[in-house]
């Protein structure tokens, strides 16, 4: 291994909001690199297209974070394995996520697509009849996604602002640990209340079909479930909100662009996928460890070693994506890598490109004078967050 004095610093600095840290640039240029993550830990990053989706799928890489060299950035949840099969690897993983793939299906997805609708409607009458500027993370972008998770949950309508509200203080940024964790238990609490609910009473919802399925002919237990149902809110809320606000963003910072989608509507599921790979929000997101000894790039990397796959360089690869810095809704960019790849492929990915398109297309129609309030500087950055984003996006129409 090098000396530490000579590895760079991990995660990297941004000098331009709008796009990844510049130093990607030059480290695609070569194999993998030793990084300190944090001042701390050593992990190897992977920063090339080719290099990531082929090492990503590789079972030889592991998921579980209890690994003594895995490289966190952040503490982790409450409890062990608080993600469920998030943190596993095969076969426990497989075995969990053939239970829950039929709910993402394209045939699931539109059956979800009148409730996204409307959703989103109602969401956009408020923020329509509120003042002005208003927060668009707060209002719309923040909120969607927590709404249709408790509708395929089957949370029930009366206990959505509890849902909703607990669910925005776990993944806020600005909540204290303490605040965080009170709110977890609660969630927690509740969808152990409401997985009891669904066994006794089935409705047409995803944790009622998993009760029958599974749970109550023993195939998973009740902490299995439980964990399924968390993962599936955070996983799917703090993503797809802050994908929503930062799509916007980066539209309304590419006037080119926006009136090209504006002229033909038709161009809205390339832009989604474009906005996908431009954006990367999964900024320090996959990271592993090796299972065993093997090779990534022509680089050797012993068993144990952690490891970082730098989605946001993989998507501004030139090889794969020409011209990577350019948003160019027309570009067939749906090889990028923003939804993971492998066995950690993003579930929820066909549910998520549907609230995208719906919200974009939405927020086009109702307010077709949208502009930004503030100027790009004054717009507050998830720098320092595992998934990159706003805090707050102040608009006006």
């Amino acid at each position: 291994m090098t000396d530490t004095e000579t590895l760079l610093d991990y995660p990297l600095p941004r000098t331009d909001p709008l796009l990844p840290p510049p130093a990607y640039t030059e480290l695609r240029n070569g194999p993998p690199k030793l990084v300190r993550v944090n001042g701390g830990r050593r992990a190897w990053l992977v920063t090339r297209y080719d290099d990531v989706r082929s090492a990503i799928a590789d079972p030889r890489v592991s998921s579980d974070d209890m690994a003594p060299n895995f490289p966190a950035l952040i503490p982790l949840p409450p409890s062990p394995r608080a993600l469920s099969m998030f943190r596993m690897d095969n076969p426990d993983h497989a075995t969990l996520r053939r239970m829950v793939i039929p709910e993402f299906t394209a045939r699931a997805t539109r059956a979800m697509q009148p409730d996204v609708v409307r959703i989103t409607e109602n969401l956009l009458d408020a923020l329509a009849a509120g003042p002005k500027p208003a927060d668009l993370m707060a209002a719309f972008a923040d909120p969607l996604p927590t709404l249709v998770i408790a509708r395929l949950l089957g949370v029930p309508y009366q206990d959505h602002e509890v849902f909703q509200e607990n669910g925005r203080i776990v993944t806020s940024p600005t909540a204290t640990p303490e605040e965080a964790g009170a709110a977890f238990v609660t969630l927690t609490e509740f969808m152990s209340r409401l997985i009891d609910d669904k066994c006794k009473d089935p409705q047409d919802d995803l944790i009622s079909r998993l009760c029958v399925k599974y749970l109550i002919p023993g195939e998973i237990s009740h902490d299995d479930l439980l964990a399924m149902a968390r993962l599936l809110l955070f996983a799917g809320h703090d993503t797809t909100a802050n994908q929503i606000a930062i799509s916007v963003l980066f539209l309304l910072e590419n006037p080119g662009q926006l009136e090209l989608l504006r002229a033909d509507r038709s161009l809205i599921p390339s832009a989604v996928e474009e906005l996908l790979r431009f954006a990367s929000i999964k900024q320090h997101d996959f990271i592993r460890t090796a299972a065993e000894d093997m090779e990534i790039g022509g680089v050797p990397v012993a068993k144990g070693e952690g490891i970082i796959f730098a989605l946001p360089s993989a998507n501004h690869d030139e090889t794969a994506f020409p011209d990577p810095g350019r948003l160019d809704i027309t570009r067939d960019a749906h090889q990028h890598l923003a939804f993971g790849h492998g066995i950690h492929k993003c579930v929820g990915a066909p549910l998520a490109t549907l609230e995208l398109e719906t919200a974009i297309g939405a927020l086009l129609d109702r307010f077709p004078g949208l502009s930004l309030a503030t100027g790009l500087d004054e717009v507050p950055f998830r720098d320092d967050m595992l998934l990159y984003g706003v805090h707050k996006l102040l608009v006006t129409w």
